[in-house]
């Protein structure tokens, strides 16, 4: 597949979509949504990519949305290859039942909030400063909202969209926002530890996750002891138990 906006490269088993769009500060059209969707649609059914890592070219990682297409959508330039649809950036990342690490090595601004508020784990350069400067040009990030309040309380979610302010790294960190600073030991480390566990096992738990808000509170018990039942039977959960009778590192088949 040949994209417009971003890159995708494979390697054992990790799955690196980067944001190419750098003279346009990573700014995402309608094309860019859907090519983001695309790519990562494909990785998530890929039984062989365990990890996916999101990264951006140039000194903004990503500035939200390109207004001036939103606003004219002629000048977006569709890609014929993926058939274009109104989906959301935040649903295009929180389709993915498989751990995500977005690395950001420069600025997170509006929109970009989406990305980042629906992976996994977030590591940020210290320099780094993220914003929602929104309300300054007559908009509420209505979609980022409802991300955030995933993380954090109302109070502290209408705080960062009513001002506008900007946030340090250490204060997206105690926010929640970002997970740690982004150094390459602390990149290497959490590979490795996402990459020895069992892959269908934390595929399951994401998708119990998803599913937990949409079931009775009285009925919880009963799906979470059935899908643990469904994951004992798998090729994966008996290859780590008997390696860990046998004293050894498992095998996994993500199976």
């Amino acid at each position: 597949m040949t994209y417009q906006f971003i890159k995708t490269h494979i390697e054992d088993r990790v799955f690196t979509l980067t944001l190419a769009r750098p003279e346009k500060r990573n700014a995402f059209t309608p094309t860019m949504v859907n090519e983001v969707n695309h790519a990562l649609a494909a990785a998530n059914s890929d039984k062989n990519i365990w990890l996916i890592i999101i990264n951006a070219e140039g000194p903004v990682f990503c500035a939200g949305m390109d207004l001036k297409v939103f606003e004219n959508p002629s000048l977006d330039r569709q890609n014929p290859e993926i058939k274009n649809e109104n989906i959301s950036l935040a649903s295009a990342i929180g389709q993915l039942n498989k751990p995500s690490i977005a690395v950001i090595e420069g600025d997170v601004i509006a929109g970009g909030f989406l990305i980042i508020l629906e992976c996994s784990y977030v590591l940020a350069k210290k320099e780094v400063k993220f914003s929602l400067p929104e309300v300054k040009r007559g908009i509420f990030p209505l979609q980022v909202l409802g991300s955030l309040l995933k993380i954090m309380p109302s109070r502290k979610a209408m705080d960062l969209c009513i001002t506008g302010r900007s946030v340090s790294t250490q204060e997206a960190i105690e926010l929640g926002i970002a997970s740690d600073y982004l150094d390459a030991e602390n990149l290497e480390n959490l590979k490795k530890t996402i990459l020895n566990n069992a892959p269908l096992a934390i595929s399951k738990g994401f998708e119990a996750l998803k599913k937990l808000p949409e079931i009775l509170d009285n009925d919880k018990a009963d799906f979470l002891l059935k899908t643990l039942e469904e994951l004992k039977k798998s090729k994966d959960a008996k290859e780590g138990i008997q390696a860990f009778f046998e004293k050894r590192l498992p095998v996994w088949e993500n199976e």
